[in-house]
């Protein structure tokens, strides 16, 4: 058994000094010392032995086991370190190479006037607020006032997901969401996606992006609304701008008014994208119906509103010249490159 002993040391020494890789070291390992390893199971038998016997080539196989577990750690600690040194050949940077060019990309030109939009609302006060793109469709249509009757219910122009909810067709979901949840007063703005079943165009998308503004306060007038917005106009549009009231109807406001603005590309005078009108339907507005307010818990002798929407991609495409709207989903990098 010494013997046997000596000749597994030497063995270790041996293979340890040819060990190439952390792999080859722990092979060695496994071999000596593992459970059913040489050396294992020489202790296993020295059961047979007497104990003089065992007391001795106890300490002898002890004397064994410690040399090769210091050549092992010593083994170990040399190879890692070679393994490092040839990962760190393997990951050397030549810097005399080219540098790679790294293109920048671009914020899309929907969320450039979203951003715009919210920016203008922001400095008067407004908050940002968001509702749900799927909705129930009392909040859609019957807390704002459109009936069972009323033709946007139609599943030809809305996505229904089933009787009772949808995909919004609008923003103003998020007014009915703003008077339960808040108490007047009352000032936010409600960017977000909507989705009506439309056929995609020149002028029309099944998605699209709106923004809805509410406000509800005490002694809140049609001269409060026409301020804001002809404010708002100025600061999307330039100083010099104009704005227009036509008298409207929606079913969640009254009276209700679309607001134009003076075309911001000949100024009054005329031209293609103003239809030779010199002026450029922007938004939707009114006063909030009583109807609405009263879904809130809002008391309408005490207080009133007034509430407006604007489609983002009607305002991208007039301020930046866009004459398909399908250009916006296209997705096509060339277009949007123009936007930086």
């Amino acid at each position: 058994m010494k013997e046997a002993l000596q000749q597994i040391l030497d063995e270790a020494r041996k293979r340890l000094q040819e060990a190439e890789c952390i792999q080859d070291a722990e092979d060695v390992r496994v071999k000596m010392l593992g459970k059913k390893g040489q050396l294992t199971g020489i202790l296993k038998s020295m059961g047979s032995l007497t104990p003089e016997e065992r007391k001795e080539l106890g300490m002898q196989a002890n004397k064994a086991k410690g040399e090769i577990e210091a050549m092992l750690n010593k083994t170990f600690e040399q190879l890692k370190e070679k393994a490092q040194e040839a990962k760190f050949k393997a990951e050397k940077i030549d810097v005399t190479e080219p540098g790679k060019a790294h293109k920048l990309g671009t914020k899309h030109p929907v969320t450039i006037t979203i951003e715009e939009i919210s920016k203008v609302f922001k400095s008067m006060g407004f908050t940002l607020t968001e509702g749900p793109e799927v909705e129930t469709v009392y909040n859609n249509f019957d807390a704002l006032n459109a009936g069972p009757n009323h033709p946007a219910r139609d599943w030809t122009d809305t996505f229904y997901i089933n009787d009772d909810v949808l995909l919004r067709t609008q923003t103003s979901p998020v007014q009915v969401r703003t008077l339960k949840a808040q108490k007047p007063p009352i000032r936010v703005f409600a960017p977000g996606r909507c989705f009506r079943c439309d056929t995609p165009d020149a002028t029309h998308s099944p998605m699209f992006h709106q923004v809805e503004g509410l406000v509800v306060d005490e002694g809140i007038t049609m001269a409060d609304l026409k301020g804001v917005l002809d404010s708002f106009a100025k600061q999307m549009f330039g100083e010099e701008t104009r704005t227009k009231f036509r008298p409207h109807h929606f079913p969640f406001t009254e009276p209700s008014a679309e607001m134009d603005v003076s075309c911001f590309k000949c100024g009054g005078k005329g031209c293609r994208v103003c239809k030779g009108s010199g002026w450029i339907e922007i938004l939707g507005c009114g006063m909030v119906h009583p109807s609405v307010l009263k879904v809130g818990g809002i008391d309408t002798e005490k207080y009133t509103g007034f509430a407006f929407g604007m489609g983002v991609e009607r305002v991208a495409m007039l301020k930046y010249g866009i004459d398909d709207i399908r250009l916006l989903y296209e997705n096509d990098m060339r277009f949007i490159e123009q936007f930086k």
